[in-house]
């Protein structure tokens, strides 16, 4: 599926998009880690225009302050529970702190989700036999 076409893939942020249900926003809720270390805060959702559906959640993680602080994306592939507060992912703060690091500049290029799903042990969402996990499915909204 090398040639395969990955639709644009927005954050939710910049789009006219939101979350069906308002208590299923997980944006500004904690992230803890599968060997129970809170990583940060989810920033933003990134949902893909052609489905409609949240692929990644941004995380800030790291720093003093907000000095030094990393984002990362994390596939939703790897969200175990979710709780009012907090969003539990089935892999270590060590693999999340390592992951490649969010660049602005690569948010549409293909390799760098291809990365960043291989560092994660998923497969890719473009990839055959891609099953999508219960997550909650954003709608438009008029603005």
């Amino acid at each position: 599926m090398e040639n395969a076409r990955i639709p644009a893939l927005t954050k939710m942020s910049d789009s006219d998009q939101m979350v069906a249900a308002p208590e299923e926003d997980i944006r500004g809720r904690s992230v803890a880690a599968a060997d129970g270390e809170e990583l940060g805060k989810i920033d933003d959702l990134l949902i893909d225009g052609d489905e409609g559906k949240v692929r990644f959640f941004l995380v800030e993680h790291g720093g003093f302050l907000g000095i030094g602080q990393k984002k990362t994306f994390i596939p939703v592939d790897a969200v175990t529970r979710i709780t009012e507060d907090c969003v539990f992912i089935d892999r270590s703060g060590k693999q999340v702190t390592e992951a490649p690091a969010y660049d602005p500049d690569l948010i549409e290029e293909k390799e760098y989700f291809g990365m960043v799903y291989s560092h994660y042990g998923y497969t890719p969402f473009w990839g055959v036999g891609y099953t999508y996990p219960p997550y909650p499915f954003p709608r438009g909204t008029a603005r």
